[in-house]
């Protein structure tokens, strides 16, 4: 560590007096540097980096000639993004003489709303969870897992997420938002169809 060296004065009598002593002080601070270099290593060996957080989408795969047709979907609301934060949606398979296409947007009362009312056999269990995890009968790790499984649940809605060219990268991490906050665990971004653009075309 530091080190302290003191060099004596002179100590001889002058005129039968005796002169004070004079000490010269020199400290040496080569071991704190090294001490210092040393604890800044360990702190940037040890420390944790903040990692990116990424949010999971479902994309689906090309389909080869030999893939049977993609099974039917019921219990799914289809979501078309456009300008202006607009939101085209409807249930269930497009079948353009069936379908009914109804408009929305991103406000408290518009997307989330659609979605917590489709949603809510997966909402009510979910609250069941929660009482029981604020009530300590289940770990928080048995809540995750028990969440996961009621999202996935073919009970719970599945979103299908579309965009026209005229949406913009907001409006669709915005609407991944709703569907975490709606407690919709199945979803995936689909290619909108000329019907689905010359429908919604009308509306506007």
């Amino acid at each position: 560590m530091a080190e302290l060296n003191t060099d004596g004065g002179g100590g001889d009598k002058k005129h039968g007096k005796k002169r004070a002593k004079k000490s010269s002080t020199k400290i040496d601070m080569t071991p704190m540097v090294d001490l210092a270099f040393l604890l800044l290593t360990f702190f940037m060996l040890t420390t944790t980096f903040s990692k990116p957080k990424a949010m999971e989408i479902g994309m689906p795969a090309d389909p080869k000639p030999n893939d049977p047709p993609p099974p039917k979907i019921n219990n799914a609301i289809t979501l078309m993004l456009t300008e202006k934060d607009k939101i085209f949606y409807y249930l269930g398979e497009f079948k353009e003489e069936e379908v009914k296409l109804e408009q929305t947007n991103f406000s408290k009362d518009g997307l989330r709303k659609v979605l917590l009312e489709n949603n809510k056999w997966a909402e009510k269990e979910i609250e069941k969870l929660n009482k029981k995890f604020e009530t300590r009968q289940i770990a928080d790790t048995t809540y995750k897992r028990l969440a996961k499984k009621v999202k996935q649940d073919k009970m719970a809605i599945t979103a299908l997420i579309k965009t026209d060219d005229k949406a913009t990268y907001k409006n669709v991490i915005d609407a991944l938002d709703e569907l975490n906050v709606c407690f919709i665990g199945k979803y995936a971004m689909v290619e909108i169809s000329a019907p689905e653009v010359a429908m919604m075309n009308k509306l506007k």
